[in-house]
This record gives C-alpha cells, structure tokens and sequence, in this order.
C-alpha cells in the first residue's frame, strides 16, 4: 500500500498532539456527569472543529446518571479502623451500613468461586483486580456478576499495586438490582485474608444518588468520493482517582492529531472520516452502545472499519485487538510493514472498550492499544490514582498517530474487494 509520505511528515511535525494530551489531563479525571467531563467535552468540540475544518454533530447521550456522596469502611475484626474505598461506578448503596465476613476467592476466577460456593451467600466476596490489557484477562465486571449470582452481600476489589493505592471501575451494573461495590488497597486486602479465628469481619457504607443523565457523542463527519466511512474513535470520560491519562486522554489526543494530518487528504479518499469522541465507556461501553443502536442497517452498511483508540500510551509497543475479524490481520501486518511498525496481533474478540459495540453490530472494528500483554509497562497504572501524564512519553504518543494515521488512511482508500475481507469471519 502506498501511503502518501506528507501524510506521515504531518503527524512527525505535529507541535498540537502533546498539547491536546495534557489539555485532556488538566480537565481531570473525566468521570461522567461531572464537570470535569464537560470541559473534556468542551474541549474536544473546540478542537475536533479545527482539527478536521468540520463543526461537531453533538448527538444526546442519556444514561443512567449516578454518583457516591459517601463510601466508609471499617475492620471490625481490628477494633474498628477505618480504611479507605472507593465505590465502584454504578454500584448499588447499601442499606445503611452492611456488616458481614469476607470471604476471599484470591484471583477471582471461576473455579474459585465454585470451590466457595458454599460460603459465598451473605458474605462480602474479595477479589484481587488483574492488569486488564492481557490474553486471559478476567475483567472486574465478571468477577462482580459471579459475586451477584453466588449470594454475596458486597464486592470488593483489590488493587494490583502495593503502596496504598486504590482501585477504581465500574462494578457493571446498569441499573435496578446489585450489591455494593468497592475498590480497596493491596494492603487492605491482606489485613482481611483469614487467620485461625476465622473469616475477618468488616462494616461497608456506600451512599449514592440515581437520576436520569445525559452526555454527548461528538462527531465530526470529512465526506470522501463515496458515501462509505471509516470511523476513528476514542472514549473521553475516565475516572475520578486521578487524571485518566493513559486511559484515555492518549487515545483521544492521537485522535485528533490523525484527524488533523489526514484532513487535507479525506476529500480525495475513496472514503470519508468520521471521528467520533465517546463519552460513559467506562460504564459498560454505554456511549458507543448507544450511537451503534441508533444506527439504521444502511448506515452500519456504510462503516468500512472503525479504528478504536484507546489507551494507546504508557508503553512504546502496540497491539491490534480484531474482534474476531480475521480479514484485518492480513491488511493491518501490510499497513504496519509498509512504515516499519511493530504491531502485534490478537483476534480473539475482547470486549473491553468501544470497537466491542461495532463489533456486535457485525461492523468491523479493531482496538488500538499499548502494552498489551505486558504487565510491567506503565498500563499497570491504569484505574488507580497513578494513571498521570508522566507516565506517557510523546514519542509513545506520536508512534501511535504515526501507525493510526496509516491504518486510516490505508483502510480509506482501500478496494471494495479488501473492506468486504473484513467482514468475513
């Protein structure tokens, strides 16, 4: 595939991408239905806008608004002390305070709660949270609904890091029915392990307010020659413990910087660009679950690919998740040789970020991402109060506008004879 080499000298010379990241990062964590979403919604409409010379489509987004007005835990087996917690996203409050025994299951997996099962009804399981960009991951959300299924009474979730650190995420529930959810320290997890007198014994308090909320989906719409689209999207909301960086103020800033280098060449593309800003990803793929619904069958028609980025820094090496599709294996290794790129390539379909909802919808759909497999890159950091702008490098940054910008623009101008391999499964 030949690439237009002005295309690759726009996003190497791009002074704009280090600056949309940390722009992204001083909004704050992004948590949505705070302000700190809306500025980052703000933001990117002002610089979506002038990245790709097209005005912003701003489509409603309604969800299920919520958030916690107080979380407490205390170790009763240690005379009461209180410990920090942080709720996890949607989780139900409990009816004033919950006091019950832990049981712990260790990882997590299912295996351990069948061993358990037994012991698992009216207790507060305890889980150990995994590096989530990983063949084999089991994400939090399933380690929740066994809890739910098994009769727990509460969930909590250690983080994977030693040095007081919180864990945050959402606990998967939509709405109605739960348990109240948490994430706790390392160190919190090991006062509550058993020892000979048995189960240790804690008191939780989760407050919460429901409503219904509404976001926006961003979109910005450069026509090609034809009507079909390829779509490059990121989610912009995060979480509250610390800045979102890597997860997914990169993705989002990459966004924009390929917006901007490919915005000259679109027109004469045999197909056009659509990026599309997400917001409430981080509670069940919400936003792009949404936009993908909305869509009637000659529109998803239309979609050539979409290219999700998301996390795309906080490590130099990147992987493709295809989503099951595997006419995109051969078209990505020829896309990523063409400019000297790594690019590693995981098919199984993963179910952890936006391209899950294209995917589902039988539009083919791919997730850009750092670290993959890779338990000791800066990723580790993700969902804990260390997910800061120091922990990705521009060049992280510009590498994965660099390999995006070519995916696009490959998958623009590629032959009807090519996107239709892309559907095949």
């Amino acid at each position: 595939m030949n690439l237009d080499p002005a295309i690759l000298g726009r996003v190497a010379a791009d002074p704009a991408l280090l600056a949309d990241f940390a722009a992204l990062c001083d909004c704050g964590g992004r948590l949505a239905g705070t302000d700190s979403e809306r500025a980052a919604i703000a933001l990117l409409k002002e610089r979506g806008a002038a990245a790709t010379g097209r005005p912003a489509t701003s489509l409603p987004a309604r969800y299920g608004g919520w958030r916690a007005t107080d979380a407490r835990l205390e170790l009763v087996s240690a005379g009461g002390m209180a410990v920090p917690c942080h709720p996890l996203v949607r989780t139900c409050a409990t009816r004033g305070t919950l006091e019950a025994e832990i049981v712990d299951l260790g990882r997590g997996t299912p295996e351990e709660f069948a061993a358990h099962a037994g012991e698992i009804g009216g207790r507060i399981v305890l889980v150990r949270h995994e590096y989530m960009f990983a063949a084999g991951t089991l994400h939090r959300r399933r380690k929740y609904e066994m809890a739910r299924e098994h009769g727990a009474a509460g969930f909590l979730i250690a983080a994977p890091l030693p040095g007081g650190c919180l864990v945050a995420g959402s606990s998967g529930r939509e709405a109605g029915e739960g348990i109240p959810a948490a994430g706790i320290a390392l160190e919190t997890a090991a006062r509550l392990a058993p020892d000979h007198q048995g189960p240790k014994r804690v008191r939780l308090r989760i407050a919460v307010e429901e409503a219904p909320a509404e976001t926006a989906t961003l979109l910005f719409d450069i026509p090609g020659k034809t009507e079909q689209v390829v779509v490059l999207s990121a989610h912009l909301d995060g979480h509250d413990l610390a800045e979102s960086a890597m997860d997914n103020a990169s993705g989002a800033a990459v966004a924009l910087a390929v917006a901007r280098a490919l915005a000259p060449s679109v027109p004469g593309f045999r197909r056009g660009l659509r990026l599309a800003f997400f917001s409430v990803e981080e509670w069940a793929l919400t936003g792009s679950r949404l936009y993908v619904d909305g869509l009637s069958a000659e529109e998803r028609a239309r979609i050539a690919l979409d290219v999700n980025l998301d996390s795309v820094g906080g490590s130099p090496r990147l992987a493709a998740l295809t989503s099951g599709f595997p006419g995109l294996d051969p078209f990505l290794r020829e896309v990523a040789g063409g400019i000297g790129a790594e690019l590693r390539l995981y098919r199984p379909l993963m179910t952890n970020s936006d391209h899950a909802n294209f995917a589902a919808a039988a539009i083919p759909a791919l997730r850009l991402v750092a670290g993959f497999d890779e338990v000791a890159s800066n990723l580790r950091y993700v969902l804990t109060p260390a997910d800061t702008r120091d922990k990705v490098a521009h060049g992280e940054l510009q590498a994965a506008a660099l390999l995006t910008a070519a995916i696009v623009a490959a998958a623009c101008e590629a032959s009807d004879e090519t996107v239709r391999s892309f559907r095949a499964r």
